[in-house]
């Protein structure tokens, strides 16, 4: 069975995280989205060289990828719908080994919900199938204590810091 064939009989949930921030909606979307560079995990890249710059461009069709100390760049994938300050999806174009792949697409939605005077901010990272044979174990790595939880963990830290503003 192909690789293609196989992705389409694999069915694999999707990691679902979530944070609540005591910020707006609208902030909580600039600081996710604008920011990104300010929050990003500098140990999560593919590059050879370590990160210098995380980059999201602001509009459907831009660019997600990094910048090396080196001055490479590494694709990540692209934003597919960018509806500020309710939701953004992007493509997320990064294999099973951890190196950027044209052929392949999953799907990171980011929606962001007012809730009282704060914003619950959800993730969803599907359509995993996609990695074939690594699907499984891939899901496994998103869902870990070091995955998409620590990664929004990272994001609320940020949106919490006074130095950030209200």
């Amino acid at each position: 069975m192909s690789e293609k064939a196989l992705a389409g009989a694999i069915r694999v949930a999707p990691v679902r995280k979530h944070v609540r921030v005591s910020v707006n909606v609208d902030r909580a979307f600039e600081a996710f989205c604008l920011n990104f560079d300010r929050w990003w995990p500098r140990d999560k890249h593919i590059g050879k060289s370590a990160i210098k710059r995380a980059i999201l461009e602001p509009f459907a069709g831009g660019r997600w990828y990094e910048v090396g100390d080196d001055g490479s760049q590494c694709e990540w994938g692209s934003v597919l719908v960018w509806e500020p300050p309710k939701r953004l999806v992007l493509a997320w174009q990064i294999a099973a080994d951890f190196t950027y792949d044209a052929k392949l697409k999953t799907t990171v939605e980011v929606r962001f919900t007012p809730e009282g005077a704060g914003t619950l901010v959800e993730l969803e990272h599907r359509d995993l199938e996609m990695m074939g044979v690594n699907a499984a174990h891939v899901r496994g790595v998103f869902d870990s204590t070091k995955g998409w939880g620590a990664v929004l963990g990272l994001y609320a830290k940020f949106v919490e810091e006074p130095s950030y503003g209200r």
